[in-house]
């Protein structure tokens, strides 16, 4: 039987046997070739964050502050590259032996509709596996307005944020200044084109920011991490009349933000960026589905470099002592790939 990871509770990995269900009409069977984590979300559930927010009431557009904490168990993984194996009824579009990607967690096996993209020959695997992030990436410059010739601070430097770094380039963006504490991370955002790297950690970020920009500070500021420090700096950094994007997904605060002194100077616009909700902010013209096509159009034709970023690469029966190193030894990941 096909195994798949699983956090069965909190900061707990286990593989489990599951089933190979028949297929039906317009799926196929595919055997798992590589795949890839997606850190952010998955932590906050194999760490069993949940927070206070309950669940999200779309038709009012708040929280009702009800809510459990995570339910195990649940699986881990995000994306991933198979070969299709079998043939489900009616499928036309697919035959054996093709490689295609799709979501699904860490699993030897999957059954996905016969829709599910194709992966070229010619194309990495960690091209594919990045589709998500990519697409988050997109909309978080999108969203900044990033235009050729801009100053560009991205702070927080995930998989998200190293692909923000090259949409960023490839706007024309000049300098793009890349903030985090991780070494690894920084030296990955060299790789991926950033002009400068701080570790904000060991530096005043905002007044770095200040000097690399003639003192003007960073036209747009897109921030991943999440973390109400970066946040401060970037309303101490970002130029008059800037852009701050706010990508991440962060639990509630406990500390506070000053809200006068360079926030209240600056007057920056502030902007939460999440791709895939819709109404896009530019409907209807844009909508995730371009999002989606447009970021793997770039990826496809290797505009977009995902080998510094699908690091480290593990086998599969490793992940038991690999995964939570996500969480324990941050340093030496930034987005795990796995190799069946």
């Amino acid at each position: 039987m096909p195994r798949a990871l699983i956090a069965p509770a909190a900061e707990q990995v286990a593989f489990q046997e599951c089933e190979s269900p028949p297929l039906t009409e317009g799926q196929v069977r595919v055997k798992s070739l590589y795949a890839a984590a997606k850190h952010g979300t998955e932590m906050s559930m194999f760490k069993g964050y949940a927070g206070p927010r309950g669940r999200f009431d779309s038709e009012r557009r708040i929280f009702d502050y009800q809510g459990e904490g995570v339910q195990y168990p649940v699986t881990l993984g995000n994306m991933g590259v198979g070969e299709v194996v079998e043939l489900g009824p009616g499928v036309t579009q697919l035959k054996e032996g093709d490689r295609i990607f799709a979501y699904g967690p860490f699993r030897e096996e999957h059954v996905w509709p016969e829709t599910a993209r194709r992966l070229p020959a010619d194309v990495p695997w960690q091209a594919a596996v990045c589709l998500d992030p990519a697409d988050f990436a997109l909309g978080a410059v999108r969203d900044g307005h990033v235009r050729i010739g801009d100053a560009v601070a991205i702070s927080g430097l995930g998989a998200i944020s190293l692909i923000a770094v090259q949409f960023c380039r490839l706007a024309g963006a000049h300098p793009i200044i890349a903030l985090d504490p991780l070494a690894n991370r920084r030296e990955a955002a060299r790789a991926c084109g950033a002009d400068l790297v701080l570790d904000p950690t060991q530096c005043d970020a905002g007044l770095e920011i200040k000097k690399a920009t003639a003192n003007r500070g960073a036209d747009v500021i897109i921030d991943y991490s999440g973390h109400p420090a970066a946040m401060q700096q970037a309303l101490r950094g970002v130029a008059y009349r800037g852009t701050i994007v706010a990508g991440a997904y962060p639990g509630a605060w406990t500390t506070g933000l000053d809200l006068g002194a360079e926030a209240h100077m600056n007057r920056p616009h502030i902007v939460f960026s999440r791709a895939n909700s819709e109404p896009n902010p530019d409907h209807p013209n844009w909508d995730n589905t371009r999002i989606y096509d447009v970021c793997w159009r770039m990826l496809a034709e290797g505009q977009v470099d995902c080998l510094p970023i699908v690091q480290p690469i593990v086998p599969f029966d490793d992940l038991l002592d690999a995964y939570p190193k996500i969480a324990t030894q941050p340093e030496a990941n930034i987005k795990l790939g796995v190799q069946f």
